[in-house]
């Protein structure tokens, strides 16, 4: 198992960075049966490979998201179901990309520092093609307004499919 993320070209483009990125998290989830040592090891993946602000994961435990493994400064504890950006993408099942969470309604504002998001939900995925139930989701937040576009969306959405899914399932 990788203990050093030094092979990851912090100079190449941001795609060319997530598709190491996906390699080298598919390598530490691999043999790693645990999701809770699973999800704190790719907060740490992305926040040092991208230096995003905040990234981690909130739990749907009691109907309601609960903070999981992160990597940042301190984060709100617990978020009621269509709350926030992360209400919101828990509530609709879909990622929701937000270049400037001043102009989102209903933002939760955890870290004044914090001024786009992104969140892509975790779903359990359902054996007759039906939408599944939202285990959880991946919160991303950046100091920086509109920081994430398709990119992101695109391969944050592929990690959580790939490698965040089947520990849920």
């Amino acid at each position: 198992m990788p203990e050093s993320l030094e092979h990851i070209d912090k100079n190449a483009s941001k795609e060319e960075k997530y598709k190491q990125v996906l390699i080298e998290i598919k390598s530490l989830v691999q043999h790693e049966k645990d999701f809770i040592a699973n999800l704190a090891n790719i907060s740490a993946v992305l926040k040092e490979v991208f230096g995003f602000w905040w990234v981690g994961f909130y739990l749907v435990k009691d109907n309601q998201l609960v903070l999981g493994p992160f990597q940042g400064p301190l984060a709100c504890t617990r978020i009621q179901l269509n709350k926030g950006v992360c209400g919101a993408s828990w509530g609709q099942s879909k990622t929701i990309v937000v270049p400037n969470v001043h102009q989102f309604p209903g933002h939760i504002a955890c870290s004044s520092a914090s001024l786009s998001e992104i969140v892509v939900p975790i779903i359990r995925i359902s054996s007759n093609n039906e939408q599944g139930q939202v285990l959880g989701v991946l919160d991303v937040d950046s100091e920086y307004e509109c920081h994430f576009d398709d990119i992101d969306q695109h391969y944050l959405e592929q990690l959580v499919r790939e490698s965040i899914e089947p520990c849920f399932n």
